[in-house]
């Protein structure tokens, strides 16, 4: 590990790896530090992406595809299911990732790019020269080195302590700070082309229920709820095991991931002084689902390429990365990210005959395109009732 870089990656997730090749194809030294010892794991991850999505980053390949999928059923608290997909989904429905090899690729393809990875290596802290970022403290096998860094890039996820011991704000509310469980279950009974989601407050509140194939007879099972709404016998894992006692009372579970989401507003700014923030460290995950690969994705990759500009101009202030938050915060991520969280505020906190009431108006609707949008306005449709309850919402759209 050198004592210097051009640029300075703070995490080794999707978010981290598409920012370090971004960087290290446009010459730039790069260090990539990876705190645990092993890029992908553990898992803490739902593994779904959209097709289209992951387009843009890279092309598909079977060691990391563990499910392809045509469709996606929304189950309302009765049982009652709304199908998206067959002719409607145009082969655009979706993966589930093996994220363990996933993520693997991406770091990678950043190392063939140029740059230098390290894991088992810990920031502790930034390097602060004249209040602004200029490295960090990193810890590496019970060594201490000062790594100096004319830009990094915080990718540092959901706990975003880079980001915080940088002075940015980074709390997120405890009611928006989802707290999730997740299992591995085997032999069991599933459509293997198809992600569930489960929406009932008295399954899961504030949140939902996902069931999204790994493959033959085996699924990701996971539950995310509002931290407020978390407590002794109401945490995450126990109504997610009341929800595999009656769905999958046979499974066979393997392996068990807990963790947490943000499903708030993102960060008010994603840059600072020589520091950018990317995806679920800035808060970029969607307040809907709490799905977060594309976003981390795009932002690591715009993080790299707005570092790599701004060093070759000769200046990394705020001022000059600024370019970088204007441009997904005004682009098409930053528009999604505003409608989805209007959409989650005004549906996640709905009773369960509110639930029902719209999956049952469901049954008969048929969308031209699987969007956010086009289902909330369907469902506008199905229920005008929805008018008078969220009209600002229906603004939105």
């Amino acid at each position: 590990m050198k004592g210097a870089y051009d640029v300075l990656v703070v995490g080794g997730g999707p978010g981290g790896a598409l920012a370090a090749k971004a960087a290290a194809e446009q010459g730039l030294s790069v260090l990539l530090v990876e705190k645990r010892p092993a890029i992908g794991a553990p898992v803490r991850c739902a593994e779904g992406i959209g097709k289209e999505a992951l387009a843009e980053f890279i092309d598909p390949d079977p060691k990391w595809i563990a499910a392809d999928l045509d469709k996606a059923v929304l189950i309302g608290p009765d049982g009652t299911k709304f199908t998206i997909g067959g002719e409607h989904a145009g082969g655009k429905v979706g993966y589930v990732l093996d994220r363990k090899v996933f993520d693997r690729e991406l770091v990678w393809q950043a190392a063939e790019a140029g740059a230098e990875i390290q894991v088992h290596a810990r920031a502790s802290a930034p390097i602060m020269i004249n209040g602004k970022v200029s490295g960090a403290v990193i810890h590496q096998h019970g060594k201490t080195y000062e790594v100096r860094a004319k830009v990094v890039i915080a990718a540092d996820g959901v706990e975003s302590k880079f980001a915080k011991w940088a002075g940015i704000n980074t709390t997120v509310p405890l009611a928006e700070l989802e707290t999730c469980a997740q299992y591995i279950v085997n032999d069991i009974d599933i459509d293997e082309r198809a992600n569930l989601f489960y929406f009932s407050y008295t399954d899961a509140p504030w949140g939902y229920i996902w069931v999204f194939p790994k493959g033959h007879r085996c699924a990701n099972v996971g539950i995310g709820i509002a931290g407020t709404k978390s407590g002794e016998g109401h945490r995450a894992k126990d109504y997610l095991d009341r929800f595999i006692a009656r769905e999958f009372p046979n499974g066979k579970i393997t392996e068990l991931i807990v963790g947490g989401v943000s499903v708030c507003k993102p960060l008010e700014c994603t840059v600072a002084d020589n520091l950018l923030i990317v995806g679920d460290a800035a808060r970029l995950s969607d307040p809907i689902t709490g799905g977060g690969i594309y976003n981390a994705m795009y932002t690591g990759r715009l993080a790299g390429e707005v570092a790599a500009s701004a060093l070759k101009k000769g200046d990394t202030s705020k001022k000059a990365l600024m370019v970088y938050d204007e441009t997904w915060r005004n682009g098409h991520l930053g528009h999604a990210l505003a409608r989805n969280y209007a959409v989650k505020e005004a549906f996640i906190k709905m009773d369960d005959a509110k639930f029902n009431s719209i999956v049952h108006s469901m049954t008969d609707l048929s969308l031209d395109e699987i969007t956010v949008k086009s289902l909330v306005i369907a469902i506008f449709k199905a229920n005008p009732w929805l008018a008078l309850e969220l009209p600002r919402l229906l603004l939105t759209l």
